[in-house]
């Protein structure tokens, strides 16, 4: 019965609006070839896109949409009036858009667009290109587009853009006109707002041509490594050097859903390989020339950079183990951008900081490469399973770098969580990630309301089921574009329970935990302790007892909606309790010991449990009874 209760939960939630789509799973595809060359002295350059698209939907299509990005850096573009409109706007933003002359806004020109041949309709609307098809793409389908079109790199101001605030000239991300992408919830045609990107899995082929004194990096495997040069070519090959000013990398990439790269003429490049894994590229500028830093600060931040390699590699070897192996042949670092930003293969990342920040925001980028990059999920729609999970799982790699290990490594996001709470300023992990009230409540839902329900599904359904579920849960949906209903369902399997009540409580709503020991009243054989529910969400408890002789007692309470129990992670005695059926507002357990030997009794001690309000979690019997 327990199994056919699941089974028929897990079916109804498959057709919600969230659809899990494990029976008609289906995704697009796209192969990109494309020719670009670059104009570095103007910021500028001309491109050509052929573009194969493959209908795996079964629906027909008679529209598609690309994405501008390089258009929201103009003076009254939909970022620009956002950046000052909101209250709490992103520093790096803020005005800075109005303020750009000609010649450093950003701008992608479409001049031509066909459709198998023959030219289509198309309408630029911001960052959106709206394509009215000549011919209808039918399911199972495919076409090709071809496109022309001119672009300005911005000025940089928010990931993409030239000449950032360490003098890396060129940070080429949302760069190329690119397809949207068709799910089983339709188009999503989002303008470039603020953040989170949802694409398309597809192969690259793409050919840059720049000035010949620029070192590039960035998504795919270099194809004429004997041509370029710079630490690229094969040990002990020959460099052969086309002739002119320019020269062409041509990279290519495998189902991977974007495309970014990164050039400057002092880029230093360095190679390291992970064993059983893949090979990593470093490019950063030697000498290190951050503006207004000294030459002693710069000197540390050009070290910080080489002692990155082998912190790379000792992460990448972690996540491996821990939470699925990384899929592609390559990954590069490489510096530029205005913080951190993940692409496929490889991340933008300022340079500019202490070993510990570098080699921190190193390892949040890194696992954006399992949980967006490769798992991809709609990070706008649920950016808390890219940014969460990847806040989650690079506290735990950086407790394990820098030997922090023990203790609950991520208090740091429960904090945060706390934070917003208090705050009021609290919305729903289903909020779109640019249509939060404020930038902090996106943050704090994003990335630490985001680790810390992993960390809560864990206190749930134990430590073992979850880690056995995390690796699963990419097993299983790498390049797939997974739901949270997909992951909760991976997890279901795993435990035993039943899990949909902690989805809509933690994820749909801003419903908070507080549970409170109110009384412990005992006599020569037993003691009462009460417990009451004084939050609205339900959550099972640890209940763990210490004695005056130095031992320890731990109590379950399952909840009657679970439907199943955790494995005891201690080595304490645990005795397994009656469940607590969530309509009642209090629960009282019986300790079959005299409340004269018990010292305190503690509501989950290790902290896992969101309880917004710890205080009441703990009640010293020892000294009532000496009162």
């Amino acid at each position: 019965m327990k199994q056919l209760l699941s089974f028929l939960l897990v079916t109804l939630l498959t057709f919600s609006t969230l659809n899990a789509q494990n029976r008609t799973y289906w995704q697009q595809h796209v192969d990109y070839t494309m020719e670009i060359d670059v104009d570095a002295e103007n910021h500028q350059y001309s491109g050509k896109q052929t573009l194969v698209y493959t209908n795996n939907s079964p629906d027909v299509l008679n529209r598609v949409y690309y994405h501008l990005y390089f258009n929201a850096f103009q003076p009254g573009s939909m970022m620009d009036v956002r950046s000052r409109t909101i209250a709490d706007p992103d520093q790096r933003v803020g005005s800075r858009i109005l303020g750009l002359s000609e010649d450093e806004i950003g701008y992608q020109r479409v001049n031509s667009l066909t459709q198998d041949g023959k030219p289509v309709e198309y309408t630029t609307d911001g960052t959106i290109l709206v394509v009215e098809l000549n011919k209808p793409i039918q399911p199972g389908a495919t076409t090709t587009f071809r496109m022309e079109w001119d672009a300005q790199v911005p000025l940089q101001i928010r990931r993409s853009g030239w000449n950032n605030a360490e003098g890396v000239e060129f940070s080429m991300s949302q760069w190329y006109p690119k397809l949207s992408e068709y799910d089983f919830q339709g188009w999503h045609p989002n303008p470039y707002v603020g953040r989170e990107f949802h694409g398309v899995f597809g192969n690259f082929d793409v050919k840059i041509s720049i000035d010949k004194d620029y070192v590039l990096g960035g998504t795919g495997v270099l194809q004429n490594p004997n041509e370029i040069g710079y630490g690229y070519e094969e040990e002990g090959a020959e460099v052969n050097r086309p002739r002119g000013d320019k020269m062409t990398w041509h990279f290519k990439a495998e189902n991977v859903i974007d495309f970014f790269w990164g050039a400057d003429p002092d880029f230093k490049h360095v190679t390291a390989q992970v064993p059983d894994g893949p090979k990593l590229h470093f490019l950063y500028q030697q000498p290190a020339v951050v503006e207004g830093a000294t030459d002693e600060e710069n000197a540390r931040y050009t070290q910080n950079w080489e002692q990155l390699v082998d912190y790379t590699i000792r992460a990448f070897e972690y996540a491996n183990e821990n939470f699925g192996e990384y899929p592609y042949p390559q990954y590069t670092n490489l510096q530029g951008g205005d913080g951190g930003m993940e692409y496929p293969m490889g991340t933008l990342i300022t340079g500019s900081r202490s070993l510990g920040s570098l080699v921190g925001v190193m390892v949040h980028e890194m696992y954006h490469s399992w949980y967006q990059n490769v798992l991809a999920t709609n990070e706008s729609l649920l950016e808390w399973m890219d940014e969460g999970f990847t806040v989650f799982a690079s506290s735990e790699t950086m407790a394990h770098l820098f030997n922090r290990e023990g203790g609950n490594v991520h208090a740091g996001s429960y904090r945060s969580y706390n934070y917003i709470v208090e705050s009021g300023n609290e919305e729903p992990l289903t909020t779109h990630a640019d249509h939060y009230n404020l930038n902090s409540a996106y943050g704090v839902a994003a990335y630490s309301k985001g680790a810390v329900f992993l960390n809560q599904l864990e206190y749930i359904i134990g430590k073992e089921d979850f880690r056995n579920g995390m690796l699963n849960y990419h097993k299983e949906w790498k390049m797939k574009h997974p739901t949270a209903l997909d992951f909760l369902s991976i997890m279901e399997k795993e435990s035993g329970m039943i899990l949909d009540w902690y989805y809509e409580y933690f994820v749909q709503t801003t419903k908070t935990i507080d549970y409170g020991i109110t009384s412990v009243i005992g006599d020569e054989n037993r003691t009462a302790v009460k417990i009451d529910r004084i939050d609205l969400m339900p959550m099972p408890l640890d209940v763990v007892v210490e004695y005056e002789d130095g031992s320890s007692e731990l109590f379950y309470i399952p909840m009657r909606i679970m439907r199943g129990e955790k494995p005891n992670e201690t080595d304490m005695k645990r005795t397994v309790l009656r469940d607590w059926p969530w309509v009642e507002p209090s629960y009282t357990m019986t300790i079959n010991k005299p409340a004269s030997t018990i010292k305190s009794v503690t509501i989950d001690p290790s902290q896992r449990l969101a309880d917004i309000n710890q205080e009441n979690n703990s009640f010293n019997v020892s000294e009532m009874l000496n009162d």
